[in-house]
């Protein structure tokens, strides 16, 4: 039995019949869109003219067929994919609280910004990966670690190479063209093509010196909102005493009239080991908790990591992650037990991930601002990551990566690489 089976169960036990017949009804409107959502594979598109050959001769084919299929009202239904998925919910008249909600959180979740600032392309990509009749949440084997390693061992056996703990100092910029990369110990990395940085729009700005960018790019840069940041905690406990059935994944919202963008309202919890018991010890289970994207920076601004102030501010931030893991887990589970304690704040992901202000990145709305593109006013200086178009999100972000890798190859050498992945 497919998830959209057992969520229409789920949705009927828990919300009533009149959400059903609501979900039902968004899912008959959208994912005949979902044809031409996906008709364009991200992995076909380059950031200049050779584009025409890889996406648009490519698949202009499937594109027409997935338009006369859909028929008039499917077509003109599909100019809707760049515009805010809130058009399509209130067009269709959904009124059920729990189902716009819903909608809400998954779009929140996805991008971080509520279903009137994601692209309704976006949404429905993924309504046809979760949704469809038959699909299934799939994991893949070790963990997402594993897709990790896997890249790692792709980029090594075509002679990449990579460097951890090298914290980079400077883009270094010659002659308005970006050639390389200065570290914090001094070393200076060249660049044969391209420098390229999946750091923030404001982390890249402030490793270029200043006098090289626009006053207007700048003013751009500086005037771009920015997400809120996230509270994190890392348990490790004995897995004895817990329900044998737990899923990995669970969501506690605990005010739905508050918003799912509202601080300490929404925490997301994964267990890993219930399907990959390999990530823990034998009989014990690791879990992750955070609060997603919602924690003010403001809050955190100048305390001193090492202040009992601050000790005591992340005991009393994190409690309402301990509490929605105790819900999730129930009564088995017990947090003085845990042998694994570790929490991470604002401050965490701003150090350890050089995130200006801790953000998850630009708040920007679909249909009030676009996200920009993938390349700079410096020469041969590109970007990819949650400040590019497509925005945030994994499935985003690794959009992103591929449109630049793609730029950087000749369009003989890209449409190799589609053929050979089938696409």
């Amino acid at each position: 039995m497919g998830i959209f089976y057992l969520f229409l169960q789920d949705l009927e036990r828990y919300a009533g019949p009149n959400a059903m017949q609501e979900w039902k009804k968004l899912l008959d409107a959208i994912l005949p869109l979902s044809s031409a959502a996906m008709a364009l594979p991200p992995l076909s598109i380059r950031g200049d003219f050779g584009v025409l050959s890889t996406a648009a001769a490519r698949y202009a084919p499937s594109l027409l067929k997935s338009f006369l299929q859909m028929g008039p009202q499917g077509a003109l239904g599909a100019t809707k994919l760049l515009r805010p998925f809130s058009e399509i919910v209130d067009s269709l008249e959904l009124k059920d609280p729990f189902i716009r909600n819903w909608v809400d959180l998954l779009a929140f979740l996805l991008a971080g910004v509520k279903s009137n600032g994601i692209l309704s392309a976006e949404m429905i990509y993924m309504f046809a990966e979760w949704y469809k009749p038959g699909c299934s949440l799939e994991y893949p084997l070790h963990g997402t670690g594993a897709v990790v390693d896997a890249l790692v061992r792709g980029l090594q056996k075509f002679g990449g190479r990579l460097s951890l703990r090298s914290h980079v100092e400077e883009i270094v910029v010659e002659n308005n063209r970006a050639t390389g990369v200065k570290l914090r110990s001094g070393q200076f990395i060249r660049a044969k093509k391209a420098v390229i940085s999946n750091a923030s729009m404001w982390d890249t700005s402030n490793l270029l010196p200043k006098e090289v960018l626009p006053k207007s790019y700048l003013d751009k840069i500086n005037t771009t909102p920015q997400c809120e940041s996230f509270m994190h905690l890392h348990l490790g406990f004995d897995a004895e005493c817990i329900q044998k059935d737990l899923g990995i994944h669970h969501i506690v919202v605990n005010d739905w009239s508050r918003g799912v963008d509202a601080d300490q309202n929404v925490v997301l919890i994964s267990v890993p080991s219930v399907l990959s018991p390999d990530l823990a010890p034998p009989g014990k289970h690791l879990l992750h908790a955070y609060t997603p994207g919602t924690e003010p920076f403001e809050l955190w601004e100048g305390l001193d990591r090492r202040s009992s102030e601050y000790k005591q501010l992340k005991a009393e931030r994190s409690e309402v992650m301990w509490r929605a893991v105790e819900r999730a887990l129930g009564p088995g589970f017990s947090r003085e037990k845990c042998e694994v304690k570790l929490v991470g704040t604002p401050l965490t992901h701003k150090r350890f991930l050089r995130r200006n202000r801790g953000t998850y990145g630009p708040a920007i709305e679909a249909g009030k601002n676009t996200f920009p593109g993938h390349s700079t006013p410096i020469s041969q200086l590109y970007c990819c990551g949650d400040s590019t178009f497509p925005g945030i999100g994994v499935p985003a972000v690794a959009a992103s990566g591929a449109i630049v890798a793609n730029s950087l190859v000749s369009v003989s050498q890209h449409s190799q690489l589609l053929d050979a992945i089938g696409i």
